[in-house]
């Protein structure tokens, strides 16, 4: 099996010049041969929907792939058709998949931090063409979530009265962000999610080493875990956790600057990975708290103890919350060592504000 492509989210990448065909992960098969064996009664806008790292992208493009295969089977692509060779080429002339990056006149692909209302425009354009091999429309759009105001309201239409023989896909991760005039359109199917024994077959098969703690950090997202199977970030991720479990000699100055430098780009990278490590250390400090197990980080149940029984849970919960609301900026950050910077003040402030009562 290829090894999965490093991308934002595990799933983020141009149909060319990088798409690589992926065939359908083991825990879809099922749900996906189940769906399409509905194929008569398939919804022309769909929204494909789940957590990071689980294979959405994926997903949607081997439901594409089906859709437009050529051959009779009922509940899966046949893979050997010339729809199905030209899909998995990423040349098919009846599928466009619409995804936050641009070419520039040099030929090199930029990241943008939105779909733009440009990128929307072609595809109703793309839908309103006769189908090239008489078979089907599909358009595919990933991440849906990340789609501007004006994106959003220029497919209204194009959602509600969609060609006949045309199929739209919306792959969004936190698909609460779209608009609910995008929302009330759409049918969702939740992209299934695998069992722990699946992720870890899937982690040992790439040759992945301690695959059960990087499991574990992702929460069973397999995809995430093989892009933090990385010596160089593992350690990194352990100094994190170091610091965070000493917040009274915790120096947000000093990490912040220790984790800065480099480009803009990996700069949000960064800040990401830092948002989802304190997304899940303070999930455990929660569950730890109230006398469960830690979900992200079994390894450190010693360092959560304490601290759990030091922090107010009412303040951590809105911190929580808070690490939530960011995470759905991530793509604007102006000043990506600010905004760690402010995090780790807050979350320093938990515990002195404990103390201080």
């Amino acid at each position: 099996m290829a090894r999965a492509r490093k991308t934002v989210e595990a799933e983020e990448e141009t149909l060319t010049p990088f798409f690589e065909w992926q065939d359908a992960y083991p825990w879809q098969r099922v749900a996906l041969q189940a769906r399409l064996r509905q194929r008569a009664s398939w919804p022309q806008a769909l929204l494909v929907h789940g957590a990071a790292g689980i294979g959405k992208r994926v997903l949607a493009l081997n439901a594409a792939r089906a859709l437009l295969c050529e051959a009779a089977a009922h509940d899966e692509a046949c893979g050997a058709c010339e729809s199905c060779h030209y899909v998995a080429m990423g040349q098919h002339p009846d599928l466009m998949l619409i995804e936050p990056f641009e070419r520039e006149p040099s030929g090199e692909t930029k990241a943008l931090d939105a779909i733009p209302v440009d990128a929307i425009r072609r595809l109703i354009e793309f839908m309103q063409i006769t189908s090239h091999r008489q078979r089907a429309k599909v358009a595919v759009i990933v991440p849906t979530e990340r789609m501007n105001a004006a994106a959003a309201n220029a497919l209204l239409k194009t959602l509600e009265e969609p060609p006949a023989g045309s199929f739209l896909m919306l792959v969004a991760q936190q698909w609460q962000r779209l608009p609910a005039t995008v929302l009330s359109r759409c049918q969702r199917w939740a992209a299934p999610y695998p069992s722990t024994e699946e992720a870890l077959a899937f982690l040992r098969g790439e040759g992945v080493d301690g695959a059960e703690p990087l499991l574990a950090q992702t929460g069973g997202a397999p995809l995430t875990a093989l892009e933090r199977f990385d010596p160089e970030q593992q350690a990194l991720r352990q100094d994190w956790l170091k610091a965070l479990a000493q917040p009274h000699r915790l120096s947000p100055y000093a990490v912040a600057q220790t984790w800065a430098g480099g480009s803009r780009d990996d700069n949000k990278l960064r800040l990401g990975q830092i948002i989802e490590t304190l997304i899940g250390w303070t999930a455990d400090l929660a569950r730890v708290g109230g006398g469960g197990a830690a979900r992200y980080h079994p390894e450190c149940r010693e360092m959560l103890q304490p601290l759990a029984a030091a922090i107010a849970l009412p303040e951590l919960f809105h911190y929580h919350r808070s690490l939530l609301r960011q995470r759905r900026w991530l793509n604007h950050p102006l000043q990506p060592r600010l905004v760690v910077e402010a995090l780790l003040i807050e979350y320093r402030a938990l515990f002195f504000h404990r103390r201080s009562q």
